[in-house]
């Protein structure tokens, strides 16, 4: 009798195995991404607009900001040269030739010479905060991605979560799984498509914001610089 008890349990555990295994591998074949994607509708293409946007102006700002950030030391020591001996011809060009927003500073600077320091500052700072400006374009549209794609998602929940429960109000007493899984699938993968666009366009933004904070250290740095440099006697 124990025997017999020992062979339909090892039965039953080989046939429950089998059919873990089949479902897992149903599974496996079924739930693909593009498949998953068509489930939550078109809110999964509005995401994914947002994601390719977002892509988009995190590579073209990181690009930008990194060229602005580059630090030539011998830019400084050369316009230094150049006031100093008189040549401010070859100080303006120096900047001209040199495509960043420290020569663009400069340059501007060199062009109040003769002006009261103050003004000459004041026309500095002026230049660095448009170059910033510069730098800083499309990133705000980054945070308002962050923000959105998440609250985007969170209304595909909701939509998808009111047509589960508007097909199950309509079938009655005959419910099927089948016909809830179109709109639980469609709750449940916006939620995930939005967090992972939103936490993507946060963390890209926050890595461009830190950068144009060093780019704006470097561009205040190099203006007191230049301002020393004019209170420095002529040799």
């Amino acid at each position: 009798m124990l025997n017999w008890i020992l062979l339909q349990l090892q039965t039953v555990t080989n046939d429950l195995g089998s059919t873990v295994a089949e479902v897992q591998q149903q599974g496996e074949i079924s739930l693909s991404i593009i498949d998953l994607a068509v489930k939550g509708g078109w809110i999964m293409l509005v995401l994914a607009i947002f994601s390719i946007i977002a892509v988009y102006v995190f590579i073209e700002r990181y690009l930008a900001i990194s060229k602005a950030s580059v630090n030539d030391k011998n830019f400084m020591n050369n316009i230094r040269e150049y006031i100093h001996s008189g040549r401010l011809d070859a100080a303006t060009a120096l900047c001209r030739s040199t495509e960043t927003p420290i020569a663009q500073m400069i340059a501007k600077g060199l062009s109040r010479l003769g002006k009261p320091l103050n003004d000459i500052n004041a026309a500095i700072e002026n230049v660095g905060k448009l170059e910033v400006s510069k730098l800083e374009k499309g990133v705000a549209g980054l945070a308002t991605i962050a923000g959105a794609a998440p609250m985007l998602g969170f209304l595909g929940t909701v939509i998808g979560m009111i047509r589960a429960f508007y097909d199950m109000s309509m079938a009655g007493n005959n419910i099927d799984i089948a016909l809830l899984s179109s709109g639980i699938y469609q709750a449940m993968i916006t939620t995930v498509g939005g967090l992972i666009v939103g936490i993507l366009a946060f963390i890209f933004y926050n890595i461009l914001v830190s950068r144009i904070e060093k780019v704006v250290y470097l561009l205040e740095a190099r203006a007191t610089e230049f301002m020393d440099l004019l209170h420095e006697p002529a040799r």
